[in-house]
């Protein structure tokens, strides 16, 4: 499944670079790892050109030249059998590495496929971009807070994400089950690489890590994250539903949620955090 964010490709400036010819070792006969063989490297980088236009500064924005040699080092320098793994962790890289990138477009052709049949190229492209999402956090066992701030530390060490805001700890009282401690709640603005079921992924093993256990349903436990918004989709899995099923209901999550992202908009209801919590505080 792919994911796209509610800004469009048109809302971005585009750099594009065409066929790169690069001499690399990827393939899946082992001649192909060890003669190499010519690549064509196509890149569209989408990036806010906006202050380079008005200031004629190069460091405003994306060096193409540096690109290319960034392109150019990073497929010498590894090889893979699938075009699909080279396009895949050549996006990525670029993605991290070079600063004011926000989607690329990468097209990798090869043209000189040992088919055995008239082929002028093969190639793969793919798109991949940052998304935005925002996770709660919430522990009632132990110690609470440090639960926390590990949570937000290990988040932040995954490679393709990078936490950008982390709400005030906020004390609550249980929901659901209310014979239980109170909880410390919080929430986490993320820029993430990862699609939602990955993301989701993570975020179980740290709770695993933390000694979550999964027994009662609203019960007690010592790491609860969830997945409360990504970019602006509307999903729904067995494992999975964005926007989070009941985060409209609950202050523990619009509270800390409203004080980093208060106008963020909810992509069914399409109310703001704020007005969704001001809601829930004038039936109280």
């Amino acid at each position: 499944m792919k994911y796209i964010n509610k800004k469009t490709s048109q809302d971005y400036d585009q750099i594009k670079i065409t066929d790169l010819e690069v001499f690399a070792n990827h393939g899946v006969f082992p001649e192909e790892n060890k003669l190499g063989q010519k690549f064509l490297v196509s890149a569209v980088l989408y990036t806010d050109t906006r202050k380079a236009g008005k200031t004629d500064d190069l460091t405003a924005s994306i060096h193409y030249g540096e690109v290319s040699a960034f392109i150019t080092k990073y497929m010498k320098e590894h090889t893979y059998q699938l075009l699909e793994r080279v396009a895949e962790t050549l996006a990525e890289e670029m993605l991290k590495s070079i600063s004011g990138l926000c989607k690329i477009d990468l097209e990798i052709k090869k043209p000189w496929a040992p088919v055995g049949l008239p082929l002028k190229t093969v190639s793969v492209k793919i798109s991949r971009e940052w998304h935005t999402t925002y996770i709660a956090l919430g522990s009632n066992i132990g110690d609470s807070e440090t639960y926390l701030n590990e949570a937000v530390e290990k988040i932040g060490q995954i490679p393709t994400c990078t936490v950008e805001k982390v709400s005030s700890y906020l004390v609550t009282e249980p929901y659901g089950v209310t014979d239980q401690p109170d909880f410390l709640n919080a929430c986490l603005k993320l820029r993430t690489l990862l699609y939602p079921e990955e993301l989701l992924k993570e975020l179980n093993r740290i709770e695993k890590e933390a000694g979550r256990e999964r027994i009662i349903h609203w019960g007690p436990r010592t790491l609860d994250l969830d997945i409360l918004l990504y970019d602006d989709i509307v999903l729904e899995e067995d494992d999975l539903c964005i926007p989070h099923v009941e985060m409209h209901k609950r202050s523990f999550v619009l509270e800390p949620l409203a004080e980093i992202a208060p106008y963020k908009r909810h992509p069914v209801y399409g109310k703001t955090v704020r007005e969704m919590l001001e809601e829930i505080q004038a039936q109280l």
